[in-house]
C-alpha cells in the first residue's frame, strides 16, 4: 500500500488538497489561496513551469515536435473536432440548462498552458511537441471559440454575440509561455554543464506547482462547489465520462495511426485537457446568471487533472519497467 501511494502521490496530494480545502471549517486554506489568487500565485507558478520546461526540453526535442505534423493535427482534431462533438452528445441527456452550457463551453476550450505538458513530461512524451501544440491551440482558439460555441449555443436558443479579447491571450501566451520558455532554454545552454540537470527532481518541481494552482483554484471556488448540493455528484460523473471520452478517442486515433512512444503522449494529454482560466472567463462575462456553469468549468479542471495525473503515471512506470527489461 505504502509503494502504491508513493507511485501515485501526485494523485494523491491532488486528493487530500481537495479534501483539505473542502473540510476546512475555518477556511483558512481558502484564505491563503485567495490571497495568492489576488497577488498572481497562478500566473507566478505558471511562469516558473515554462522556466524548469526550458531547462528539461533539449533542442532534438524542439525539431522533432515542430516536424510532426501527424501528431499535431491529432491532438487538435480532438481539441477543436472530437471534444465539441463528445459534448454534445452528452447534452442529449436531460440536464439543466446551465449544467450544459458548462460542458459546453468547456468542449471548446484549446489545451491546458501547463498541466499537459508537465504531464507529458512525466509520461515520457515530448515536451517541446506538447508545447507546440499548447501555443497553437490557444491561438486558433480565438479564432475558433466564438465561432464553434455560437454554432452549440443555437441548440439552446442562447443566443449571444462572444467577444473575445485576443490582444489579452496573445500577450498572456508571449508572457506566460514564451518568454519564460526561452529563459529555460538559455540558461541551460549557459548557466549547466551537459549532464548537470537533475530533470526528475525538476520534474517533481513542476507537479508541485501544479498542486499549488490546484489549491488557489479550489480556493476560489469552495463556496460554489458546498453550496452545489448533489447537483456536484453527477456534474463529477458527467465530467468525468467527457473525459474518458477525450482520453479514449485520442487513444484510438493514435492506435489507428500508429503513432509512436515518445510522440503519442502529447495528442493524449494535450488532446484531452482543457484550459480553465478562459472558461471561467467566458461563463462569468456571458452566462453568469447560470452558477451550475461555473461548476462545471471547475470540477471538469479538478478531474482531468486526477485522472491524468494517475494516467501519466502508470504510463512513466511502464516506460521504467520497459527500460530496466
Amino acid at each position: 500500500m505504502v509503494q502504491k501511494i508513493k507511485k501515485q502521490w501526485f494523485l494523491v496530494s491532488l486528493v487530500l488538497v481537495f479534501a483539505a480545502v473542502m473540510i476546512d471549517s475555518s477556511n483558512s486554506l481558502l484564505k491563503i489561496g485567495l490571497v495568492l489568487k489576488g497577488n498572481r500565485g497562478p500566473e507566478i507558478m505558471i511562469f516558473l513551469i515554462f522556466i524548469i520546461s526550458g531547462l528539461l526540453i533539449e533542442s532534438d526535442q524542439i525539431k522533432a515536435g515542430i516536424r510532426d505534423i501527424k501528431s499535431t493535427v491529432l491532438a487538435l482534431a480532438v481539441i477543436i473536432v472530437f471534444a465539441p462533438i463528445a459534448a454534445g452528445l452528452l447534452c442529449l441527456l436531460p440536464l439543466e440548462t446551465g449544467v450544459i452550457l458548462g460542458l459546453l463551453i468547456v468542449s471548446v476550450m484549446p489545451t491546458t498552458l501547463s498541466s499537459g505538458i508537465v504531464m507529458t513530461g512525466t509520461a515520457g512524451g515530448n515536451m517541446a511537441h506538447a508545447l507546440f501544440i499548447t501555443i497553437l491551440s490557444n491561438f486558433i482558439g480565438i479564432f475558433s471559440i466564438p465561432v464553434i460555441l455560437s454554432i452549440l449555443l443555437s441548440f439552446l436558443d442562447q443566443q449571444k454575440v462572444l467577444v473575445i479579447d485576443r490582444s489579452a491571450i496573445i500577450i498572456k501566451l508571449v508572457l506566460l509561455v514564451l518568454f519564460p520558455l526561452m529563459i529555460g532554454i538559455v540558461a541551460k545552454a549557459m548557466v549547466f554543464k551537459p549532464g548537470q540537470l537533475d530533470k526528475f527532481k525538476f520534474q517533481i518541481l513542476n507537479q508541485w506547482m501544479i498542486i499549488g494552482i490546484v489549491f488557489i483554484s479550489l480556493s476560489g471556488a469552495k463556496q460554489v462547489i458546498l453550496g452545489s448540493g448533489l447537483t456536484f455528484f453527477y456534474i463529477l460523473v458527467l465530467v468525468s465520462g467527457f473525459h474518458l471520452m477525450l482520453l479514449g478517442f485520442s487513444f484510438l486515433l493514435v492506435r489507428f495511426f500508429r503513432v509512436g512512444k515518445g510522440r503519442y503522449e502529447s495528442i493524449i494529454f494535450m488532446g484531452s485537457q482543457k484550459t480553465l482560466a478562459l472558461s471561467v472567463m467566458i461563463q462569468v462575462t456571458y452566462f453568469s446568471e447560470f452558477g451550475t456553469a461555473l461548476l462545471v468549468c471547475v470540477i471538469h479542471h479538478i478531474v482531468h487533472l486526477m485522472m491524468d495525473g494517475y494516467l501519466s503515471t502508470k504510463m512513466n512506470q511502464g516506460l521504467s519497467i520497459k527500460n530496466k527489461g
